[in-house]
């Protein structure tokens, strides 16, 4: 493997978005192309004219906080006052349920980032004589809800030109098309500082649209006159926002809420009016992402420890384990054993589960195998939650090994190399390009290198937890250090072969590369 040099570099990121169609805001689609949409804006204009209540009811991760901000605010800003509701994933579970329709009485529901799956929540609305909007970007199932409206890009009527876009992209462009409806002077870009949060949380593609939507977003997210976000300036202190800063700082700030309390709290603190309210609100989400770490790390060496690293799939299961960690558990156990996971919760005879693959199955289609033994599932390729009766777990443990008994490539998207890196040529000028061709994420993954023959001068554990690796480095005379995040033992090796990513890391002034280990051949 040759040594990539710094203008195969730039050609090679550059490549990868010479075809977009949506480079250009002026190019992005139109939202006539969905499905539903006039139907729907007709309907909330008719609210809107004969004084109905409008209740939002939103999802209470990222996406569906992100969802409920973008199409409250909005409501805000042409002078309609609606209700909202964030379920609470521990009274109501989730999205649009019966539980949910309890506490509405009359007037119009609009669903963001849910509601393709509420059949049985729509049938009670409809009883009730109060017509459905539903917004989503989950896949849809053989049943569809009875709804006044569904605009879900993956409905196969649907013309929209992308599948893959979040819950929050969703609502936008309702948004987008109520302007249009109401003929109001609202400026649309001034939702990129939300939208690009919601589209990294939820991990979509950062190609074509998401790409452009994210990129634009977070240079919003810098010159954001919402409070929010200006707190997030200042805690933050960066000069600009790269994907890293939303998915690894921000964005699990914003999801504490919503898997340790209640996601209330997180839509108070984007709704936030003044820098008091802000504030308050987010020092009480800095103390529920504590919270969230700890239990994470507790849960993460049970799964862990009860994982069987030959079967096709982990899936593993606790009495109690909180509901609000394991879907990053799941993640995280999905990368380390390189194959997709299945985290269960167990309490009074009934498990509920996050799924999270890094792979070319799709999730959703296999959980659906499975739907004999199933309570209630739902997401998409990569994420899915589900629930089933605890007796069943044995069964569908075995059903889900049996079904992924394919090829070990196919469970696991290994990195993509993009050469051998010399290390003494990371530079500022190395680190800028790499920069230049930000955001990255899924199906846009920041640039990999592989570093051969690297002798090990030093292995030490750090962090409260001692969990996370520093090793100290000699690559042909060039001393450097590679940090490895999650990981629980010492590298023993005198030599080793490393896949790194290379972050710029600013301290005090100062920049230098920071190189992270991604795998250890």
């Amino acid at each position: 493997m040759s040594k990539i040099t710094k203008s195969e570099l730039y050609n090679l990121l550059e490549a990868r978005h010479q075809n977009n169609t949506y480079s250009r805001l002026a190019n992005i689609p139109v939202p006539d192309s969905f499905k539903d949409i006039k139907r729907a804006t007709s309907r909330i204009k008719e609210a809107i004219s004969n004084k109905e209540q409008i209740t939002i009811v939103g999802d209470y991760d990222v996406d569906g906080v992100v969802s409920t901000t973008i199409i409250v605010d909005f409501f805000n800003k042409i002078g309609v006052k609606v209700n909202y509701i964030i379920p609470n994933r521990f009274k109501h579970g989730y999205g649009l349920s019966p539980k949910i329709v309890d506490m509405i009485d009359s007037g119009l529901v609009i669903t963001v980032d849910n509601g393709i799956s509420a059949v049985d929540a729509a049938l009670k609305l409809k009883d009730k004589g109060i017509d459905l909007i539903i917004t989503d970007h989950h896949t849809v199932g053989e049943e569809i809800p009875d709804a006044y409206a569904i605009i879900n890009p993956k409905q196969e009527d649907c013309t929209f030109p992308l599948k893959e876009i979040c819950g929050a992209q969703v609502a936008w462009y309702l948004c987008a098309a109520l302007k249009k409806e109401l003929d109001k002077n609202v400026d649309m870009q001034e939702f990129f500082d939300l939208l690009c949060v919601a589209i990294i949380a939820d991990i979509m593609p950062m190609t074509s649209l998401n790409y452009t939507m994210v990129k634009h977003g977070l240079k919003k997210i810098k010159t954001s006159q919402r409070p929010a976000f200006r707190k997030i300036n200042e805690m933050m202190q960066k000069k600009f926002y790269v994907s890293d800063d939303v998915g690894f700082t921000i964005a699990p700030k914003i999801n504490s809420a919503g898997r340790m309390d209640d996601a209330s709290v997180a839509l108070s603190f984007l709704l936030s009016q003044t820098d008091y309210e802000a504030n308050e609100a987010l020092q009480l989400l800095e103390e529920l992402n504590c919270y969230r770490k700890t239990l994470q790390e507790d849960i993460s060496q049970k799964a862990n420890s009860a994982s069987n690293p030959n079967d096709n799939a982990i899936i593993v299961w606790g009495e109690d384990w909180h509901e609000g960690v394991i879907g990053i558990v799941a993640s995280k156990l999905s990368n380390s054993f390189k194959k997709p996971a299945f985290i269960f919760s167990v309490k009074d005879g009934i498990a509920k589960g996050s799924a999270r693959a890094n792979a070319n199955i799709n999730l959703h289609t296999i959980i659906t195998e499975t739907s004999d033994l199933l309570l209630g599932f739902g997401g998409h390729k990569n994420a899915a939650g589900l629930s089933l009766k605890a007796s069943n777990l044995e069964e569908f443990k075995s059903r889900i090994n049996n079904l992924l008994n394919v090829e070990p490539k196919e469970l696991h998207i290994e990195h993509n190399v993009l050469g051998e890196l010399d290390v003494s040529c990371v530079d500022i000028e190395f680190l800028n390009i790499i920069e230049t061709f930000e955001p990255y994420g899924l199906e846009n993954h920041r640039p990999i290198f592989k570093i051969s023959n690297s002798k090990v001068l030093k292995s030490q554990l750090f962090g409260r937890d001692k969990n996370h690796l520093k090793l100290t480095l000699n690559s042909d005379g060039f001393v450097f250090e590679a940090l490895r995040f999650h990981a629980d033992r010492k590298i023993l090796a005198d030599n080793i072969d490393l896949v790194v990513s290379i972050n710029k890391n600013e301290f005090r002034g100062q920049i230098s590369p920071q190189f992270l280990i991604q795998d250890i051949l």
